[in-house]
């Protein structure tokens, strides 16, 4: 089939690109090439004859209206987000532009081109969101967020996405656009900007400089390698039942601090220090303020109904993870010029 993706230059959206195309799909990436998109991200399928490329922004309708006519996509996967929850602190307004607006313009040109096209069964509007809309949870582990956890969000970014979840359920109710929506916990893997946790620790391990833990570490969050979270998306776009939700795990629990120290301990053994481990270099700095003190998917949906299931555990997935960024730096060296990347950002209460 032919998949239109949407932000298919980031970090997740890249790994759903990937995989489409070595499964044989066409591709269609929009991507507007902000600050944390990167086309070296698809570089491996960039001269595939199933991948297409286009330059534009979620919010431009006339653009949008151009792309779907031009490509007529079967399906869209519309990942285009801001994501990082510190820049959202200090600048919500991009995210409410983005996440919010920009959905909406999707939403209607998805609309309106499926209304040309004679309302095909199969086409579907896949908006892929976060676990962090349903807010905060105890530290009771059989608590988790299901698909009918009420939303709560805490932060900027988590009430922008909430928002857009909200106007995706809206336009199948009341217009009849075929939607699925997925909510996954947090990822990591190959090419993840270089502004979030798990490569904060890997690149200034490597260069010997602190390794950041927000409060006392003890915040808790539900790991999800990058690529079994490709395959999950691709599943629930094929499978997944209209107008239903679907959460999306890795089903490994960790602390900041157990996850900083698991890594430590994959790199003194994978790239050694003269003396010491790299858990030496932790530090502890001042919270994020609204600091959610847990995130936990409970998977039960779709493992009941579409039989997936995580294939790696997060300790495998880091392994692999810590190696590529020591394989890669001709990759993250330069983004590391990026603006705010290497700052503390969303410290303003």
């Amino acid at each position: 089939m032919k998949i239109l993706v949407t932000g298919g230059a980031g970090f997740i959206g890249s790994a759903v690109v990937r995989l489409a195309v070595a499964r044989g799909h066409q591709v269609v990436n929009l991507d507007a090439l902000t600050y944390a998109a990167c086309l070296e991200n698809v570089a491996p399928v960039a001269e595939s004859p199933l991948y297409t490329f286009e330059h534009a922004d979620i919010r431009d309708r006339a653009a949008l209206d151009r792309i779907f006519a031009a490509h007529r996509p079967d399906v869209v996967m519309h990942l285009a987000a801001e994501s990082h929850v510190d820049r959202s602190i200090d600048g919500p307004g991009d995210f409410i532009e983005t996440n919010i607006t920009g959905t909406y313009q999707m939403l209607e040109a998805a609309r309106a081109y499926w209304t040309r096209e004679g309302r095909p069964a199969g086409f579907r509007f896949h908006h892929i969101s976060t676990d962090e809309v349903f807010g905060s949870l105890p530290a009771d582990p059989s608590v988790k967020f299901t698909e009918d956890t009420p939303y709560d969000p805490r932060s900027p970014y988590s009430a922008s996405k909430a928002a857009s979840d909200h106007l995706v359920r809206a336009w199948h109710e009341t217009y009849g656009l075929p939607v699925v929506l997925t909510n996954c916990s947090n990822n990591y893997g190959p090419y993840h900007f270089p502004e979030k946790l798990v490569p904060v620790i890997i690149l200034n391990a490597l260069a010997g400089k602190p390794l950041p833990i927000y409060g006392d570490g003890s915040n808790i969050r539900d790991w999800l390698y990058v690529e079994d979270h490709a395959d999950a998306l691709l599943l629930v776009l094929a499978q997944g039942e209209p107008g239903r939700s679907y959460n999306i795990g890795g089903e490994n629990e960790r602390t900041n601090l157990e996850l900083v120290r698991t890594l430590c301990a994959i790199l003194d053994e994978k790239r050694p220090k003269a003396s010491g481990s790299y858990a030496d270099q932790i530090t502890f700095v001042t919270d994020r303020p609204g600091h959610d003190a847990r995130y936990a998917i409970d998977p039960g949906r779709i493992r009941a109904e579409l039989g997936w299931r995580p294939s790696v555990t997060v300790e495998e997935g880091l392994a692999r993870t810590v190696q590529w960024y020591l394989d890669n730096e001709a990759w993250w060296r330069p983004l590391q010029g990026r603006k705010g990347v290497g700052e503390r950002l969303g410290v303003k209460a």
